[in-house]
C-alpha cells in the first residue's frame, strides 16, 4: 500500500471565494471585504464600549436603550464597517450601510416603541445611507430599518439583512394587525 500525500488547502482566490460564498452572496461578500470585514472578525472590546454608552444614555423623557447578546454579537463582528454596494439593486437601489449603534443613540423611545409593537426588545444597529434610516436588531437577531416612510423588516438575522440592503432586495414593510 503506497503512502498517500495530502496536499494542503490552497489559500488562493479560488478557495477563498468558494468559502466566502457559503455565508454571503458574492456581492455582499465583496462589499464586506472592501469595508474591512473578514471571517473571524470579532471586536468585543468596541462592542462593549458601545453597550456601555447605550446603557448609560437616557432620553430627556427617561427612555433607555435595551442591550442584549444578539446586538452585542452583531456589533462585535460588523461594528465600524461602512458597506457600499458595487452593483445595481435587484428591486430597489442598494443602500450604503454603516454599522455603528451610536447612530441610533437619540432614538431610544422610537426603538422602544418598535419593540413594544413587536413584543420584543430592539437595539440600534447602525444606519442606511447618510442617516436616511436607522437600523435596529431585536433579541432574536432579526433586523429592521426605520425611516420616514415606515418600519421595514430586513431579515431574520444580520447576514440576510446585509444581503437585503447591499443587493437592493425589496424589504417587507411592517404593518399593524
Amino acid at each position: 500500500m503506497a503512502d498517500r500525500t495530502e496536499l494542503p488547502e490552497q489559500a488562493g482566490p479560488a478557495n477563498h471565494d468558494r468559502q466566502a460564498s457559503t455565508r454571503f452572496p458574492v456581492a455582499v461578500d465583496a462589499a464586506l471585504r472592501a469595508a474591512g470585514w473578514q471571517p473571524g472578525r470579532w471586536d468585543i472590546r468596541q462592542a462593549e464600549e458601545w453597550a456601555d454608552a447605550l446603557r448609560s444614555h437616557a432620553s430627556p423623557a427617561g427612555h433607555q436603550h435595551a442591550v442584549f447578546p444578539s446586538a452585542v454579537e452583531a456589533w462585535a463582528e460588523f461594528g465600524g464597517l461602512h458597506l457600499t454596494a458595487t452593483a445595481p439593486g435587484r428591486q430597489i437601489a442598494p443602500a450604503a450601510v454603516r454599522i455603528d449603534p451610536l447612530r441610533g443613540l437619540h432614538l431610544a423611545r422610537t426603538l422602544a416603541d418598535l419593540g413594544r409593537a413587536l413584543e420584543t426588545e430592539v437595539a440600534p444597529l447602525g444606519e442606511e445611507g447618510d442617516g436616511q434610516a436607522v437600523l435596529a436588531i431585536d433579541t432574536e437577531g432579526r433586523v429592521y430599518s426605520i425611516d420616514h416612510t415606515g418600519d421595514w423588516y430586513l431579515g431574520p438575522d444580520i447576514d440576510q439583512a446585509l444581503a437585503t440592503l447591499v443587493t437592493g432586495a425589496q424589504p417587507a414593510r411592517l404593518t399593524s394587525a
